[in-house]
């Protein structure tokens, strides 16, 4: 009982709470309980003494209660009289951890009393899983892993498992944390988290159809486990599957409505679906329940501004901003993009009546603000002026009823919801956004009235001055369309960035495979890119190592996938860590000229891991290239669509097309925009064919959500970056878009510059609903 005095000194370093529980703990009972522990010597490197048991007992019955102090003491007192008492050490390193491990000096202590139990018992697997479990936290993942490794060799058991696969998890390395989440199931079938997280490798891996399958089988063993239908609900999102995504984010909710993840996420998913309203809802819950969530924070400021709500959008958005991080804390995507969104917002809504034809986004908006923005860089920009801010004579944006627009209006906004349809790529990773449908149907429809009568000599107004149209007047069309349906992304020229940021290059990057991580709304590209390099492997070799060349050609008959290249960089020291191989863009203008198209880059490391990516790097240089290129493509086309308005043979409406797809050819190639340049061209396409008399009816090719590639599966800006040049791409739109004659009913739609002129008509006609539009479309279309 002399181990069970108390001191007052104690309750002052514990704080009032532990004092009461020390109050409220009956000596009594700590010995009793202590007694039975020791007379079933339930706990760890029990004695053969049953005095020495008891005392190791009581201390571990105080552990037991939170009174970590006094456990210390206690079995410092005791390894006074016995050091190597190996139980004492090992309990006492367990208080110590449990202490608390933000405390430095706790860890310290508690890591040191551990590997002395080791030193003395090296072959008891608790202590290896004990003492990983105070390293991970302290991020000495590869100490943890180490340790874990070794109580899995002592011991193997479910739980070290588990616990192992945890951390290569946490580590990214999804193939390992797999194996380890799969045996320990196989030595417990019974374990939803384990298979929770089995799904998950899955998931990072893009192996979507897996995944789901795991975090069903994670449902069937526990029917209420909010974080499967959770997962479930992200993994169908990230399919692309909106229906099952909400099914699934529900019943999520259902468990438990305040369940903050899951709104975050239910709000991004329906944000990306372009149902705003709804959107809204879920962030404002989630910020109910957490009011400093920044996600959901920056999201409410985002789906605000969407939808002309400046005043609100803009006071979120400041909410942000007031979260800096502590010093060597990394700042947040969201706090980083914070102070972009809210000085465009503020541009927005200074130019919400502004009639569209006077002003220019592009040339407006600061150099380094763009340049920066499109970089995702943090807002460090010398001298930048600020924008003004809300000028309170300019009111936000009102809910506009769809029953208030004209009917020829309404007519207008179906099909143009039609026409957007029609771009959605049905592929794994891509989610139907209605509001961008809109958009750039819309885009669709004012490209084919202005082309029109641009070959009809009339002439259009831009920048504040009436001239004749220009290729890039036609993009910009649809640029301003796909800028304002979200403000989120910054859909800006590279060739109106500062000099500065041109001559370094400007790349648009995407990583097909990082790590483990693949990126599978390319997967179908795979193989087609595989082949590519494959010959452009060859052609190097025959050029450089003629005699290696058979070694090298029998090496890449075996190669299947990506990863199996990486060998191959062993038979030239150049190429021993990675390699890089440039695509070739035909010219038309200038035969047997070719441009640089974009850049393969494979990269591995020792561990195996690889990085397959693709990037255009927009230099000054390349741009001038392409523009000459498309140019004179448009020079052509303007031509023959002046004599088609006039004599409208089929041969004519033949070239024109031909036309239309190789100047998008190139535009696709060239990537000219920091974002949105594939749905942007592919309005361009469908508009332009509009003004021929062609209307493209086919959707664009089904994906499959498998390895197994598929040949029929398109993503229209990889199908003009992998074809070999402008006639193949042609031959391959042409396949799926089953051109047919325009409906007359076209003519008749209103002008779609003259009805939403400005910026506020625009955000109106976006927020519209149309629901009832299914019926109207069938008669238009």
């Amino acid at each position: 009982s002399s181990f069970l005095h108390f001191h007052e000194s104690d309750c002052d370093i514990g704080g009032s709470s532990s004092c009461e529980s020390v109050l409220s703990l009956n000596t009594e009972k700590i010995l009793s309980q202590a007694k039975l522990l020791a007379e079933q010597k339930r706990f760890p490197f029990a004695t053969d003494n049953d005095n020495t048991n008891e005392e190791l007992a009581i201390a571990y019955v105080l552990i037991g209660n939170g009174l970590y102090d006094e456990a210390i003491r206690h079995f410092s007192t005791m390894l006074q009289e016995e050091p190597e008492l190996v139980s004492a050490i090992y309990g006492r390193g367990i208080a110590y951890g449990k202490k608390g491990l933000h405390d430095m000096k706790n860890a310290e202590l508690a890591l040191f009393e551990l590997s002395r139990v080791i030193s003395l018992e090296p072959d008891h697997p608790e202590v290896f899983e004990q003492r990983a479990e105070i390293l991970s936290p302290l991020g000495r993942i590869s100490e943890a892993l180490s340790d874990l490794t070794k109580a899995i060799q002592l011991q193997p058991s479910a739980r070290l498992y588990r616990h192992r696969g945890t951390l290569y998890f946490i580590s990214e390395d999804y193939a390992t944390a797999h194996d380890d989440f799969q045996h320990s199931l196989e030595l417990n079938k019974n374990q939803p988290v384990a298979m929770l997280y089995k799904g998950l490798t899955f998931f990072h891996r893009g192996l979507l159809k897996e995944a789901i399958e795991s975090f069903k089988e994670a449902l069937k063993q526990k029917a209420d486990f909010i974080d499967a239908y959770k997962s479930l609900g992200q993994a169908y999102r990230e399919l692309g599957n909106f229906d099952a995504a909400t099914e699934n984010f529900q019943k999520a909710l259902l468990l438990n409505q305040n369940h903050v993840q899951t709104l975050q996420l239910k709000g991004m998913m329906l944000y990306h679906h372009g149902s705003l309203d709804e959107a809204l809802k879920n962030f404002k819950r989630c910020l109910q329940l957490e009011p400093y969530n920044e996600v959901c924070q920056y999201m409410k400021g985002l789906s605000h501004v969407a939808m002309g709500q400046f005043y609100e959008g803009i006071k979120a958005q400041t909410k942000v901003m007031l979260n800096d991080p502590l010093p060597g804390q990394k700042a947040s995507p969201e706090y980083l993009k914070v102070k972009y969104l809210r000085e465009y917002s503020r541009y927005l809504h200074a130019h919400l009546d502004t009639p569209l034809t006077e002003y220019n986004t592009d040339i407006d908006l600061p150099g380094n603000f763009k340049d920066h923005w499109a970089k995702n860089l943090p807002f460090l920009i010398e001298n930048y002026e600020e924008q003004p801010g809300l000028q309170p004579h300019i009111k936000d944006v009102l809910f506009q009823n769809f029953e208030s627009y004209k009917p020829d209006v309404q007519e207008l906004i179906c099909v143009a919801d039609h026409l957007g349809s029609m771009m959605q790529y049905e592929t794994p990773g891509f989610l139907p956004n209605k509001r961008i449908h809109r958009a750039m149907g819309l885009a669709t429809l004012e490209v084919m009235q202005a082309v029109q009568r641009t070959w009809a000599n009339s002439k259009v107004r831009m920048n504040g001055k009436t001239r004749l149209m220009q290729w890039r007047d036609m993009f910009d069309i649809a640029v301003k369309w796909r800028r304002i349906a979200d403000p989120d992304q910054p859909v800006l020229w590279l060739d109106q960035m500062p000099a500065r940021s041109l001559s370094r290059g400007f790349n648009n990057h995407i990583n097909l495979i990082r790590g483990q991580v693949i990126n599978m709304r390319y997967l179908e590209y795979f193989e087609k890119i595989l082949h590519f390099i494959k010959d452009r492997i060859l052609v190097y070799h025959g050029a450089n190592n003629p005699k290696g060349l058979l070694e090298v050609r029998e090496a890449l008959e075996k190669v299947h996938k990506v990863e199996d290249l990486l060998p191959i960089m062993k038979f030239n020291s150049k190429t021993r860590d990675g390699f890089t191989v440039n695509t070739k863009v035909p010219s038309l203008k200038d035969q047997g000229k070719e441009y640089d198209g974009f850049t393969i880059t494979i990269t591995g490391d020792k561990v195996g891991n690889i990085l397959f990516s693709v990037e255009t790097q927009t230099t000054e240089e390349r741009t001038q290239l392409y523009h000459a290129e498309i140019d004179a493509l448009y020079k052509d086309l303007t031509a023959k669509g002046k004599v088609l308005i006039l004599s409208a043979e089929l041969g004519e409406v033949d070239a024109v097309c031909n036309l239309i797809l190789s100047l998008v050819y190139y535009f696709y190639n060239l990537m000219p925009l920091s974002r949105g340049s594939s749905v942007i061209a592919y309005s361009v396409i469908m508009g332009a064919l509009m003004a021929s008399g062609k209307e493209v009816s086919g959707k664009i090719p089904k994906g499959k959500a498998s390895i197994k590639i598929s040949q029929n599966t398109l993503l229209v800006d990889f199908e003009a970056m992998t074809a070999p040049g402008s006639e193949a791409f042609s031959k391959i739109a042409r396949s799926w878009m089953n051109l047919k004659s325009i409906s007359p009913s076209y003519k008749s739609l209103p002008s779609v510059s003259e009805t939403f002129p400005t910026l506020r008509t625009m955000i109106e006609v976006l927020n519209t609903d149309s629901s009832h539009c299914l019926k109207k479309t069938i008669v238009v279309v």
